[in-house]
């Protein structure tokens, strides 16, 4: 594919800005581009090309310099996101470097972070779930947070518009609580997963096991071939770039549909400083950028304004975007800008060995395991006591080849290497991913005193679970060594690995969507209140937080909320 256009236009001047390159960036850009928009994105990191720019794609770890570990360097450069256990040498070169982007932790919280062309598309889990109304509606049901602006029968369209282009693989449940999508051929369970999930049947009402569903490429339509994008290949090496384009990501998919289009230009090492307000006009006129290499101050002018920075850049940017009319941050009338900081609780568990089908193993290094909706608090009857909303389990699943022999065994000598060449045991991991209530403490703020070295004031988190999520994650693992147990697994374990925040790299909130300006930053079309030319569909526009993964949602948004900016400048409006 051709590389995207860089080439500037001499007077700044676009139809539209969009602020990041990743998950809604991408989705922003292209369905501007594709209304016919003259359109910017800027994007704070490096240029990333779709493959040329892969560097370990291919390699083994025996190929890297330190079989996959990371050097004394590179664990300095890393030194707060190797605290989530993502970053290794294969893919270091995905995840930004730390000293150069410093914050501080009143409470921990693992801000895991890509500052290059296309984010984090590149390093996602690519899990994909449409929320439901049991989701929208939670909150003013509960009388927690505010009421969300939408119900689910308006994304429902647009779930299908951008599931249709990314491509996802799944099965269809019929559930009312997890709508199904449009999906391609799942994606197998293999025979202890699929065991897994018929003793469950029959031992728990009410709990479907299912595979997970993902942004892969089980079998790829017209559109996505037309892109170059293949069938996923079962390599299992995702977050180092994905040369057939088999998962979802913006530099494979979105940034090149808008590229396509001729309306599109992007430029990399762009650090936004703020977001320029007119006080006689009361929009926004453009962005301020300096750039990253030469720290040159530059502003680029724009109709309409997508900030899709990511949940806590963006909020960041608002917060600096200051002036006569927002002396505490653009559109932050309520004082909610920066409150409400969500993420998603998980690595806690349960997990059990299996005696049996040692005939039988699997080929290929599926992208999903397992999947279990919500089963607890959706009614009257699966109600819970001790705390309010819901869990699934995700992110693992059965295996055999790690389970009892490997680095987990023992031995020394000629025997022991070749046992390393017989599969192990068979053995099973229930992870849950738990919802995190919107509260009002959980934040972000500016410290103006310390800047990183382009002067943008550092964030300062204050953020961290409380006794909803504990006694959830309690729950979560007891219900997982029940089933792990009742489908016949031994030596069964729970676990419960907490940490901070942010670790679920789900970060919500911030700059929420409501009904009313006093309570909320952002309205019904992700408009701010009172900037209605600036758009937010990151996910610092979240009420709430659901069980399920976000990042559908984000993409559902951006597309809804970009036809309706064009609607809106059409009809000179903006």
């Amino acid at each position: 594919m051709s590389n995207l256009n860089i080439k500037i236009n001499k007077e700044n001047s676009y139809d539209a800005i969009v602020i990041g390159s990743g998950m809604s960036g991408g989705w922003a850009a292209k369905e501007l581009c594709e209304k016919g928009l003259k359109t910017l994105v800027l994007e704070k990191g490096r240029m990333v090309n779709h493959i040329e720019d892969y560097p370990t794609m291919m390699q083994e770890h025996w190929d890297m310099p330190h079989r996959g570990g990371l050097s004394f360097e590179d664990q300095q450069k890393h030194h707060i996101q190797i605290r989530s256990g993502f970053v290794g040498e294969s893919v270091k070169h995905f995840f930004t470097n730390d000293i150069d982007n410093p914050y501080q932790e009143k409470q921990r919280f693992d801000w895991i972070r890509g500052n290059h062309v296309g984010g984090r598309t590149l390093t996602w889990g690519k899990h994909v779930y449409r929320w439901s109304d049991l989701d929208f509606e939670a909150n003013a049901k509960e009388g927690i947070g505010i009421d969300w602006p939408i119900r689910y029968k308006d994304l429902a369209p647009w779930y299908s518009y951008v599931e249709k282009f990314v491509g996802v693989s799944g099965e269809k449940l019929g559930l009312d609580h997890l709508p199904d999508g449009e999906f391609l051929p799942p994606i197998e369970l293999n025979c202890l997963e699929k065991h897994f999930r018929q003793e469950v049947a029959k031992k728990f009402n009410g709990r479907p096991v299912t595979t997970g569903r993902v942004a892969h490429l089980t079998e790829p339509q017209p559109q996505h071939l037309a892109l170059g994008r293949g069938k996923c290949q079962n390599r299992n090496r995702c977050s180092r770039g994905c040369p057939y384009g088999a998962y979802f990501s913006s530099n494979s998919a979105t940034l090149p549909a808008a590229n396509n289009t001729g309306n599109f230009a992007i430029r990399p090492n762009s650090i936004v400083h703020s977001i320029i307000y007119d006080e006689k006009t009361q929009r926004a006129t453009g962005v301020r950028v300096i750039d990253s290499e030469s720290k040159e101050e530059i502003i680029f002018k724009a109709k309409i304004i997508f900030s899709c920075a990511s949940t806590l850049a963006t909020t960041q940017i608002l917060m600096n975007s200051k002036s006569n009319r927002f002396p505490n941050g653009m559109g932050n009338d309520s004082g909610e800008l920066g409150h409400n900081l969500m993420d998603h609780h998980y690595r806690t568990g349960a997990m059990g060995s299996y005696d049996g089908f040692e005939d039988q193993y699997y080929k290929g290094r599926k992208p999903t395991g397992l999947f279990i909706p919500r089963f607890v608090n959706l009614d009257a009857a699966s109600k819970n006591p001790n705390f309010v909303r819901g869990y699934d389990y995700q992110g693992a699943g059965g295996g055999r080849s790690n389970w009892g022999r490997g680095v987990s065994g023992e031995g020394v000598g000629a025997a022991f290497k070749e046992s390393l060449f017989k599969p192990g045991g068979w053995g099973m991991t229930l992870m849950g991913f738990g919802e995190v209530l919107p509260y009002h403490e959980n934040k972000v703020s500016l410290d103006p005193e310390k800047t990183d070295k382009w002067g943008i004031p550092q964030l300062v988190f204050d953020a961290g679970l409380k006794e909803n999520e504990m006694k959830m994650r309690e729950q979560i693992r007891i219900d997982a060594a029940e089933m792990l147990e009742k489908a016949g697994f031994k030596d069964v374990k729970t676990f419960d690995n907490a940490g901070g925040l942010g670790v679920g790299v789900h970060e919500m909130g911030t700059a929420r969507m409501g009904r009313d300006p006093k309570t909320s930053v952002l309205n019904g079309n992700n408009q701010i209140h009172t900037v209605p030319n600036v758009f937010v569909t990151d996910g610092a526009c979240m009420t709430s937080s659901s069980c399920v993964n976000p990042s559908i949602t984000y993409m559902a948004l951006t597309a809804r909320a970009v036809d309706f900016a064009v609607s809106e400048l059409n009809r000179k409006n903006l």
